[in-house]
């Protein structure tokens, strides 16, 4: 592939993105509508249609890396498992 058409792929990527992110935008406001109306009406559940939408708060545990290595740090050092990845970038 040569360097033209490896610039047109870049270029296409790059419109692609930016629609993503237009897209991405317009979907956050749409939820935070629907959120603020469920939030108005007192409600976590709500049946429109076909649909049934869920804004519920969820209780979850979460485990303290940062502390756990402060406060054990010989045991947190036995423990951590390295990894490698690559990352894509276009600037």
């Amino acid at each position: 592939m040569g360097e033209k058409a490896i610039e047109n792929r870049v270029k296409k990527l790059k419109g692609i993105e930016e629609q993503m992110k237009a897209l991405q935008l317009e979907a956050t406001k749409l939820k935070e509508e629907i959120k603020k109306e469920m939030e108005a009406r007192e409600l976590e559940e709500l049946k429109v249609g076909n649909f049934l939408v869920r804004w519920k708060s969820i209780a979850t545990n979460k485990f303290d890396t940062k502390a756990f290595s402060k406060e054990y740090s010989y045991l947190y050092e036995q423990f951590i498992k390295k990894s490698e990845s690559k990352r894509f970038t276009v600037a």
